[in-house]
């Protein structure tokens, strides 16, 4: 059985694997990693790798996928197998950066919740924006990862590397998963990560938006079982 460690995105708890670690357990140990420990990319994916099995499958979402290239950087041979949910190679543009910035000066200044709202809201497939329960799950993972952790993973996501070039140094087996409508890292993101990685498996899930796991748990937990058991 093949040790499975899943990685969360900003300002997600372990929640958002929820239905991934129940549909996972029975083909090896399941950990969801922690990031809030580090400042940086490199320190999280550091931080994650001491905690690790010694070999183990990897998985991340959005933020878990950028530290999960790091971690294919920095300790490639340990990584058995790689899954890339929603995530992007690319650094971040200066737009990008610019609503970064907007959002965590108002965060800071005490709009933390509404921000939470409004910025994971954005991210759900256009007829999920206004599902109460996602909304209720979002927030309660912001609030376990806290204003200080959201500036600090922030901070890391606007400094991060471009991870393009070391796409083609990725050799194990790789899925790269997106929804049809991820407005923050879409389609057309993954496919350049499945591209330049040798044999990646591409899925798109229709009618998902960001939040795959939890959008369209059903859809992911087949393509992470058939990943898993390749």
């Amino acid at each position: 059985m093949t040790p499975i460690v899943l990685v969360p995105g900003l300002l997600c708890s372990a929640e958002i694997f929820a239905p991934q670690a129940l549909a996972l357990w029975p083909y090896g140990p399941v950990t969801i990693a922690s990031t809030m420990q580090g400042k940086t990319m490199a320190e999280m994916a550091a931080a994650i790798l001491a905690a690790a099995p010694p070999r183990f499958a990897l998985a991340g979402i959005s933020m878990g996928g950028y530290i999960a290239l790091e971690i294919m950087r920095q300790a490639p041979q340990r990584v058995i197998k790689l899954a890339l949910l929603d995530t992007s190679a690319r650094p971040d543009t200066a737009e990008q950066t610019a609503v970064r910035r907007e959002r965590l000066a108002r965060a800071k200044a005490g709009e933390f919740e509404a921000v939470v709202i409004e910025a994971t809201g954005a991210t759900l497939h256009p007829d999920r924006q206004d599902d109460p329960e996602l909304q209720a799950v979002n927030l309660r993972m912001a609030l376990a990862v806290g204003l200080e952790g959201m500036v600090r993973q922030q901070e890391a996501i606007i400094a991060r590397v471009d991870s393009r070039p070391s796409l083609g140094a990725i050799t194990v087996p790789t899925l790269v998963l997106v929804g049809d409508s991820d407005p923050l890292t879409p389609p057309e993101r993954a496919r350049e990560i499945a591209e330049g990685i040798a044999e990646a498996e591409l899925v798109v899930v229709p009618d998902c938006g960001h939040a795959s796991t939890i959008e369209q748990p059903e859809a992911v937990n087949a393509a992470l079982i058939r990943w898993i058991t390749a």
